[in-house]
């Protein structure tokens, strides 16, 4: 159950990536760059809880992967950005490395040894 919570974690980080890096280009007045922010310490908190039970290459890999899946894909919906078949494929090709290095993630893996937590 713990492994799952840690993943979930992981997953609601990388949303909260989306709505940070998008901010960072789109903001505009104090109460956008106040939501950046807040996107910032939300996204970075879970990010650093989730790698105290899993292992912290596996995290980042897959938090940054789906962040930038996401962010594309929003920016896409979003703000009209064109659709590039390269980009799309080159992302395709990205997600399909972070779901391979999650698959191949042994569960013993995912507990970080010598820590009591």
């Amino acid at each position: 159950m713990e492994m799952k919570k840690s993943w979930t974690m992981v997953l609601v980080a990388a949303f909260f990536e989306v709505f940070w890096v998008m901010g960072l280009k789109h903001a505009y007045d104090v109460w956008t760059w106040l939501g950046t922010v807040i996107a910032i310490g939300v996204s970075f908190s879970l990010l650093i809880l989730s790698g105290r039970k899993l292992p912290v290459g596996t995290v980042y890999a897959v938090f940054v992967g789906l962040g930038t899946a996401g962010t594309m894909v929003a920016e896409i919906v979003f703000f009209a950005e064109p659709i590039k078949l390269a980009k799309i494929l080159l992302v395709l090709l990205l997600l399909i490395g972070v779901i391979g290095l999650k698959l191949v993630t042994k569960p013993e893996d995912q507990k970080v040894k010598g820590v009591d937590r």
